[in-house]
This record gives structure tokens, sequence and C-alpha cells, in this order.
């Protein structure tokens, strides 16, 4: 296994007056983008994390650490709470963005769970199986409420400024596992996408981290296909690559931890390089990277199964089913289940 190296983010990019969310930016990967996205000069940084406490521990470490200090002294780094097992947490972190957050620049939907306890299929509130939920759906609802604003920030920009963005985080299991072809949705039995998921009986602890992917990069290509409006907002799907460390070993079997570790360490990368994919990402990358899942900084076409006929009517049914879950707890966003989206 061989991963290049990601080179540093080009000396001209400046994210100076920007305002940028990290989802799950407490830690990780999640937390050394935002980091990086301080260094490059953002005027505000938000980071969510489960925990207040958790929170408040990170934007120490960003405030104190001497590359941002020298380089950003005077940015505004908050944290803000975000449960994203529960629709209504995200609702409420919506509706604190809205009323204290004036410009949006970037929305990195990074947070992610691996759970692969069968114990907690349908354990997320709202009764959804919770990898799905926390990595998929709650996001999904953030992205569609967060839409406008990110839209009104770059107008505001004029044609000057650069677009607004939406970068979801993934991973290159949804193109490796191939999920959906060895347990396909029975739409022709009357199966819904989410029904699907949600079934016990079609829960793998091995693949569904690789589902919730195959789910973001589906809403990814949809949401980039009715917006349409790459000039406005680039929405985007980015793997960080396999990193030296990360928490989502944890849920791992046991036997499988010793071999992956093994993995990561004599072909992992840094935390540092995985972040620059995520900046790359986010502010880097132009409109040819809208609607597309990107692999060491460069376009890939993806899980074969959603370039399929197939493939559409799976990516044209989750997002039906995911906008009316959605909408469920804000009924404007029922509009967003039709195309195009008038920007």
């Amino acid at each position: 296994m061989f991963q290049p190296s990601i080179p540093p983010t080009p000396s001209g990019i400046s994210l100076a007056g920007q305002t940028i969310i990290v989802t799950g930016g407490n830690s990780g990967v999640g937390f050394e983008a935002a980091r990086q996205f301080l260094v490059l000069g953002a005027a505000r940084l938000i980071i969510t994390s489960r925990s207040a406490s958790r929170g408040a521990t990170a934007v120490a470490a960003l405030k104190a650490d001497p590359e941002v200090q020298l380089a950003n002294g005077k940015a505004v780094i908050e944290a803000y709470e975000l449960e994203l097992a529960d629709y209504r947490s995200g609702q409420r972190f919506v509706d604190r963005v809205r009323a204290e957050v004036p410009e949006l620049d970037v929305l990195l939907a990074n947070a992610g769970q691996f759970v692969t306890r069968r114990e907690n299929v349908q354990s997320a509130a709202g009764g959804h199986e919770r990898n799905m939920q926390v990595n998929c759906y709650t996001h999904l609802l953030i992205c569609l409420e967060l839409l406008p604003l990110l839209v009104a920030t770059a107008r505001a920009r004029g044609v000057q400024g650069r677009p607004a963005r939406i970068t979801f985080t993934g991973s290159a299991t949804h193109v490796l596992q191939e999920t959906l072809t060895n347990d396909p949705v029975r739409f022709d039995a009357g199966e819904t996408v989410i029904g699907h998921f949600d079934d016990p009986t079609h829960f793998s602890r091995l693949n569904r981290y690789a589902d919730t992917k195959l789910c973001i990069n589906a809403h990814v290509r949809k949401l980039a296909a009715l917006t349409d409006s790459p000039d406005l907002v680039i929405v985007n799907n980015v793997c960080p690559g396999l990193l030296h460390a990360t928490h989502l070993d944890d849920s791992l079997p046991f036997y499988l931890r010793y071999p992956t570790a093994l993995a990561r360490l004599v072909a992992g990368r840094s935390v540092q390089q995985g972040a620059r994919t995520l900046v790359y990402a986010a502010v880097v990358g132009g409109p040819e990277t809208n609607g597309t899942f990107l692999q060491q900084n460069k376009i890939h076409p993806g899980a074969k199964f959603l370039n399929t006929a197939d493939g559409q009517k799976f990516i044209d049914a989750l997002w039906t089913e995911s906008v009316a879950d959605c909408a469920k707890f804000d009924s404007t966003l029922g509009k967003y289940s039709h195309a195009p989206i008038a920007l």
C-alpha cells in the first residue's frame, strides 16, 4: 500500500476575513484542519464538539498554538456544542449559527464515528441507525439549513470573492468495499433506503462505515446537481487517506486492530498531511470539484455503483427520503426535494 505525499497548501491562499465551521474540529484530522485554516488567516473559526469541556480544551489549544499565534493571533475561535446523533441538536446548532454568525464562507462537515456493535443499530434519537444518523442525516440537515447563509455570503463577497464551500470528509472505503453491490436496496420489494440501513439484518460491522461514506458521496452528487451554481457554492467530498492515528480503530474487532495499526504505521499519512487534503477541497480546488469525490487532491470517479443506472436510482431515493426526514424538523426544507434549487 502506497500513499503519495500531500504537498503544503499553496502559499498564495489567504482566508483573511473568512468565517469557517468545522464539525468535529475538537480532535484528530478535523482539529488539524481547523488549525491550518487559522494559519491561512481565517478571521473566525467555529469548531463543534459533543462536550462543552472538550470544545473549550480544543479552543485553548488552538489559541496557544505557536504557528496560529504568529500568523493569526487575533482570530476569533469558538466551540459550539453539537450531538449529531440527534436531529434536534443539529437544529439547535443551526439556530445558534443563524443568530450569532452573520457570514459563513466554509462548512466542513467532518465529524463522524464508526460504531460496530450491533446493539447500537437504531440507537440514535429518532430511531435511525447511529452511524448513518451521525455521519449522514444530521449533517445534511445542517447543510440545507445553512445553505442560504453560505450563498448570501458568497454574493456579498462579489465577483472578486471565492464561492462558498460545503465539504464533507469521506473515505475511499466507499469505493473499495462496494457494499450495495453485495447487499442492494430492494426497491422492487418496497424497501426504502433509510429503512434498509435501519434494518438490523442489513447491518455489517465491517461495512457500515463504508455505507455511510457512500451515502455522503450520494448526497454530495445530488446537492451539487440541484444547486448547479459553483460560482456561488461548491459542494465536494474528500478522503484524507489512511492516517497514522485515528480514534476510529477503537471500534474495530480486536482481531483487526493489530493489522490495521501495522498498516497505519507502515503506510499511514500524518494527520498534518491528511488535513491538507481537507483544506485543499475546502478552499483550493476550483469549480471542477463541484459534486465530486477527491482523493490525493485529485478528482476520483468514486464508487462504480453510483455511476450506474441503479446507482442513480439509489442517489435519487436517498435524497428524497433524507430531505423528507429533515423536513420533519423544519418543514421549509421540503423545497430542497425538487430540482433545481433556486439560489
